[in-house]
C-alpha cells in the first residue's frame, strides 16, 4: 500500500517554513488527540500519522532525504538515520506545545487545552483590556427628567505609533520562547499539573523583537477620555450604565473592555424617593386647615394646584397622579404624595389672642383642650 505524502499529511506546501509546519502539526495534533477522541481508533491512527510526518520534516537532514529520495530515505539505513519508526508521538506533542502535558499516554493534556481559561486573550489573540467604573453624582431632577452627561476619566488606550501590538514600527513579532506560542506555561506536582499565564508574552505566545519606544512595548498609553453619556429618566441610585468598548484599551490588541456608569442620586431639600413616587410635606396655616382653600404646591414639573378640604388634619395626605418619577421601560409615572403639616402660630398679638380666646367660647371648648374619645381612651392613666 503506498505511504501518503508527508506534506499532504500535515496540508502544508512542499516550501513550507519551519514554523508552518509547527503550526499545522499543532492544530492537526488536538484535534486527532486520542485525549479529545476517547476509544477512537482511526483518530489514534491518524495522530500517531502525523506526528510521523513531523518528526520527519521537522529535522532538517530528514526532510532534505525525503524531498530527495521520498520515503525510502527512511528505510534500510539511507540519508536520515530511519527516522520513521522510532519516535514517541505523545513526545513529539509535549514538544510542540511547550512540554506541557503528562506522561506517556498524554493524560491530563487536554485539561489544560479545552478545560480552562485562555489568559484574558480575546478574538484578535491579545490580552483583553479591563472594564472601568465611573460614579456619576446626579440630582433628582436629572434622574426624573434624564439629562445628558459628559464624563472625563483617565484610561489606557492604543499607542498612536505601534497602532496596540507593542512593536517599534519596522520591527516584528516572534514566537515566544518560554512558551513556544501557546500563551501558557504549566508545572506538574505529582499527578496535578498547574498552569499559568507565560510571563514573558503575556499570554499572546509571542515577544517583539524591538519594543515600540512610545509605549514601551505593552501597545498603550495612558490619556484622557470624554465620553457623552445619555442618562435616562427614572434612574435611581445604583442603575449601571455600559459605555462599550470605553474601557481599558486590550494588550497587544485585544479587545477593549467597557465603562461602567454608576448613578450615585443626591437628596433633595424638598423631595423624598420612594420607588416610583415623590413624596413632600407642605406646611399650611391652621386657618386654611380649618376653613379650606386653594393652594399651590412645587412638583418637578412645574407648578400644581391642590385643593383644601375644610378640616383638614396634620398628617392629611393628597396624591398628584403622574407627578413622580418615570418607568424605565413603558411611559407610566409614579405619583407625588403631600403631606400636610398645619402649622400653629407661636406667637400672637393681643387682638389675634382675643378673637382666638371669642372662637372657643363660640365652640364651647372645655377646659379640657384634649377631645372627649381620646380622654376616654386615656381615662386609666388619669387615675
Amino acid at each position: 500500500m503506498a505511504q501518503a505524502d508527508l506534506y499532504e499529511t500535515l496540508s502544508v506546501a512542499r516550501d513550507a517554513s519551519g514554523d508552518e509546519l509547527k503550526k499545522a502539526y499543532r492544530k492537526l495534533a488536538v484535534k486527532y488527540h486520542p485525549d479529545k477522541n476517547p476509544g477512537d481508533a482511526a483518530a489514534e491512527a491518524k495522530f500517531k500519522e502525523i506526528s510521523s510526518a513531523y518528526d520527519n520534516l521537522k529535522d532538517p537532514d530528514k526532510r532534505a532525504a525525503y524531498d530527495r529520495y521520498g520515503h525510502a530515505a527512511f528505510q534500510g539505513g539511507m540519508g536520515g538515520g530511519g527516522g520513521g519508526g522510532g519516535h514517541d508521538p505523545f513526545d513529539m506533542f509535549r514538544e510542540a506545545f511547550g512540554g506541557r502535558g503528562g506522561g506517556g499516554g498524554g493524560g491530563g493534556i487536554f485539561d489544560e487545552f479545552f478545560g480552562g481559561g485562555g489568559g484574558g486573550q480575546s478574538a484578535g489573540g491579545g490580552a483583553h483590556g479591563s472594564d472601568l467604573r465611573y460614579d456619576l453624582e446626579i440630582t433628582l431632577e436629572e434622574a426624573v427628567k434624564g439629562c445628558e452627561k459628559d464624563i472625563r476619566y483617565r484610561r489606557p488606550i492604543e499607542c498612536n505609533k505601534c497602532h496596540g501590538d507593542g512593536a517599534e514600527p519596522g520591527s516584528r513579532k516572534v514566537t515566544c520562547s518560554t512558551c513556544g506560542g501557546v500563551g501558557q506555561v504549566s508545572s506538574n506536582r505529582g499527578f496535578i499539573s498547574f498552569r499559568q499565564v507565560c510571563p514573558s508574552c503575556q499570554g499572546t505566545g509571542q515577544t517583539i523583537e524591538k519594543p515600540c519606544t512610545s509605549c514601551r512595548g505593552e501597545g498603550r498609553v495612558m490619556d484622557t477620555s470624554t465620553v457623552k453619556v445619555r442618562i435616562p429618566g427614572g434612574v435611581a441610585t445604583g442603575s449601571k450604565l455600559r459605555s462599550a468598548g470605553k474601557g481599558e484599551a486590550g494588550q497587544m490588541g485585544g479587545q477593549a473592555g467597557d465603562l461602567y456608569i454608576i448613578v450615585h442620586v443626591k437628596e433633595h431639600e424638598l423631595f423624598e424617593r420612594h420607588d416610583h413616587d415623590l413624596f413632600c410635606e407642605v406646611p399650611i396655616k391652621f386657618t386654611l386647615a380649618a376653613l379650606g382653600g386653594s393652594i399651590n404646591v412645587p412638583t418637578l414639573f412645574g407648578k400644581g394646584s391642590l385643593k383644601i378640604p375644610a378640616g383638614t388634619q396634620t398628617g392629611t395626605t393628597f396624591r398628584l397622579r403622574g407627578q413622580g418619577i418615570p418607568h424605565l421601560r413603558g411611559n407610566a409615572k409614579g405619583d407625588l404624595l403631600i403631606r400636610m403639616q398645619v402649622e400653629v402660630p407661636t406667637k400672637l398679638t393681643a387682638d389675634q389672642k382675643k378673637k382666638l380666646e371669642e372662637y372657643a367660647d363660640a365652640c364651647g371648648d372645655p377646659a379640657n383642650p384634649m377631645s372627649e374619645s381620646f380622654v376616654e381612651k386615656a381615662k386609666q392613666f388619669f387615675r
